[in-house]
């Protein structure tokens, strides 16, 4: 069995032949065929996984040693004698046995036996002779406190005054390997990323099982010079020769956070079972499914893989967790399976109630059009946040709207009179008119007309329902000034009251008209997404600001508000496509998003070519504008767009889904958010804030602190925070991850 560190010194000189000397430098001009993983290095055993490695060392005379001593010389010739075998060094083995330290000494024993497979250690090592020579004694304990430049000092002032000492050979060896492993450790903490893979390729000895920490680092060091490959390689060595459960799992970890999940198959099979016949990355498995799935019921276009789905779905049906029925819910919802996401979102309710689930509980029953029940469970979260205040406006509305002309209880009413007074919601509003007329209690629906026309001045529904209330109400003058108001936007105003208008075609009732305005409700329910609240942060930061839209790349030859107003309100469905989207860019210059968001949308469903392209790319902004993220993300599908706008969508919806995913305490998915968006834009202090929190949840110190140390130099008074968090979480004592 060849060492470690000889199989990876053949394989950074692609030959397979004896280890030669460890290369003094990294030739930055040629790509070793592999730097972690050599194919002729054999799995070592445990012991000597922990062990120190062999250390391969170059000279302070600049010479280069091998990086193994050298193996036995093969039988020589009658003729010349036999070589002696080499000296043992048992330096390091008689300090650590005088001070008593059992696990270095039993890691140098191990270490020993690896280099001199003759060696037999002592019977007893913690009753070796004392040597006598305390100097020495004070420099291997400098050494075992990682005071490197202490101990070359204190070598150089004893051979200045003993000429002739030497110190032991294995305290250089030792020395140099030390001193290698800060100097990579600094290049990494300050992302020198080819100054970490130069001295790996310096010093093979340390990239080892005993040294799991340096590998993660050297495969860090590859995926950000963009070899994913040899990062892969990297982690895939810790797998497959290291036996440190704590170190596999994180290592599986890392790689999920810095691989596209195509490259972690190779990885994953590596698990190793337990007894209980449960994979050590079955936790691993899980998360990765989970945010498959999550990624997918923000999107309906998301293809998740049929194992995924299987996972998730074993896992809520075995658990019975309620943010694995509340995943599975809102899958289904995305894709019109209502009754199935139905299911799952009561079960998430039975397991634990909150407002997203609530929420896709209502949506789904709304597109079953089980009103009533949708209204009642929004009940409790009505005034969550303005998703679910928008998900039980779209109940009640759809609930006032609905057809028969059944009675809705007093308590139900009142609370969606308090629910759209507090809103100033001017759909809801319209649907108490609409459903006070249909009971002809005309001057009650006058007055709610009227109030959603004051919140919503273009309203012509609420318009032409105010019109008829004062023509059953006897209100000739009324009824003229509206008329003189919107004649010229809507023919059927101007048509009540004349023998041909459709007014005088209503029943005496007014339910034929109520009934005929209900589609208008039930369609806000089918168009309504709302985002998913999120949670409120506990003892964290203030999280980074909602995507923003970004400034419009106005098409060549779009109309906007400059120099004059947008034409009068019209409906952008009775516009051409070509009207609609310069209607758009008037009113998104105005700030209306809103109402540019559906002329806009009405340019996309009857446009062509660049027009339809324009107009996805103008409601995808103002959606943006509006913090409707998703609903942006899904306007920007709609037709492809040219690259520049594409990153800029991207950026921005990347930006809402990392501080989403972090303010819902989802570290994993808030640093998959903000590696993507690294890729496409610099990253803003805010969100490096969200990073080092990211890196705190999941432990991984060493990051966090690199992170939080960065945006502390910058003066911002969260990055002295964050470092206080770490240290407070680590006791003081710094990890590397």
């Amino acid at each position: 069995m060849i060492g470690l560190a000889a199989g990876l010194a053949v394989a950074l000189q692609g030959s397979a032949s004896a280890a030669p000397a460890a290369p003094t430098h990294w030739d930055a001009t040629s790509e070793p065929a592999a730097l972690v993983v050599a194919a002729n290095v054999e799995p070592f055993s445990a012991t000597l996984a922990q062990a120190p490695a062999p250390a391969p060392t170059t000279p302070r005379s600049g010479a280069a040693v091998p990086a193994t001593p050298a193996a036995p010389q093969a039988e020589a010739p009658e003729s010349q004698p036999v070589a002696r075998p080499p000296a043992v060094d048992e330096t390091a083995l008689r300090y650590f046995a005088r001070q008593g330290d059992t696990r270095r000494l039993e890691a140098e024993i191990a270490r020993l036996k690896a280099l001199y497979p003759d060696w037999q250690p002592p019977e007893n090592p913690l009753e070796i002779e004392d040597a006598g020579d305390p100097e020495l004694d004070r420099i291997w304990e400098l050494y075992s406190q990682g005071r490197y430049a202490e101990v070359r000092a204190a070598i150089a002032a004893r051979q200045a005054s003993e000429p002739g000492w030497q110190p032991p050979a294995d305290l250089l060896d030792r020395l140099a390997v030390a001193e290698a492993r800060v100097q990579l450790v600094n290049a990494s903490n300050l992302q020198q990323w080819q100054a970490v893979i130069r001295v790996a390729s310096a010093t093979p000895s340390l990239l080892t099982c005993s040294e799991v920490d340096v590998l993660w680092r050297v495969a860090r060091a590859f995926i950000e010079t963009g070899r994913p490959d040899r990062g892969r390689d990297a982690y895939l060595y810790v797998l497959t020769q290291c036996d440190n459960d704590a170190e596999r799992l994180a290592t599986m970890q890392m790689a999920t956070q810095r691989l596209p999940r195509p490259e972690l198959d190779p990885l994953l099979a590596t698990e190793r079972k337990g007894p209980d016949g449960v994979g050590e990355f079955a936790s691993i498995r899980a998360d990765l499914a989970r945010a498959s799935l999550a990624e997918a019921a923000d999107d309906a276009a998301v293809v998740v893989a049929a194992a995924d789905l299987d996972t998730v779905t074993r896992l809520a049906d075995a658990e019975g967790r309620a943010s694995d029925n509340e995943l599975l819910g809102w899958y289904a919802l995305r894709r019109a399976d209502y009754p199935q996401a139905l299911a799952r979102f009561e079960r998430a309710r039975a397991a634990q109630d909150s407002s997203t689930v609530s929420q896709g509980y209502a949506l789904a029953l709304i597109q079953l059009a089980r009103f009533a029940e949708a209204e009642s469970a929004m009940v409790p979260w009505r005034e969550a946040s303005d998703g679910a205040r928008a998900v039980y406006l779209a109940a009640v509305a759809n609930l006032l709207a609905a057809p028969g002309g059944a009675a809705i209880d007093q308590a139900v009413l009142a609370r969606a009179v308090d629910a759209a007074a507090q809103a100033r919601d001017a759909a809801t509003a319209q649907q108490i008119g609409w459903y006070a007329f249909s009971l002809n209690q005309f001057p009650t629906a006058a007055q709610w007309f009227a109030t959603a026309l004051a919140w919503k001045a273009d309203d012509e529904p609420a318009a032409f329902g105010l019109a008829l209330a004062r023509q059953r109400l006897g209100d000739a003058g009324g009824l003229a000034a509206l008329q003189r108001e919107w004649s010229a936007r809507s023919p059927r105003i101007a048509a009540i009251g004349r023998e041909d208008g459709e007014g005088i075609a209503a029943d005496a009732s007014g339910a034929g008209i109520a009934q005929a305005e209900a589609p208008r409700a039930r369609q806000v329910a089918a168009t309504e997404t709302p985002a998913r609240p999120r949670a409120a942060l506990r003892e964290r930061p203030a999280a980074a600001p909602a995507a923003r839209a970004p400034r419009a790349d106005r098409p060549a030859g779009a109309s906007g508000a400059s120099g004059r107003s947008c034409p009068e309100e019209i409906d952008p469905y009775t516009l051409s496509a070509q009207a609609a989207l310069a209607r758009g860019w008037c009113l998104l210059d105005l700030d209306r998003s809103l109402l540019a968001a559906a002329a806009f949308n009405s340019a996309v469903r009857r446009g062509a070519g660049a027009v339809r392209q324009d107009a996805a790319y103008g409601e995808s902004l103002a959606y943006l504008r509006l913090g409707l993220v998703d609903r942006a993300a899904l306007a920007a599908a709609a037709s492809p767009q040219p690259a520049a706008r594409r990153r800029e969508l991207d950026v921005a919806v990347l930006t809402d889904r990392a501080t989403s995913a972090y303010e819902a305490k989802r570290p994993v998915e808030t640093l998959q958010a903000l590696d993507e968006r690294s890729r496409l834009a610099p990253e803003r202090i805010d969100l490096l804030i969200l990073r080092g929190f990211a890196y705190l949840d999941l432990r991984r110190y060493g990051d966090a602190e690199q992170v939080f140390s960065a945006v502390a130099r910058t003066g911002n008074v969260e990055g002295a925070r964050g470092l206080n968090a770490v240290r407070q979480a680590t006791g003081r004592i710094r990890s590397n991850y």
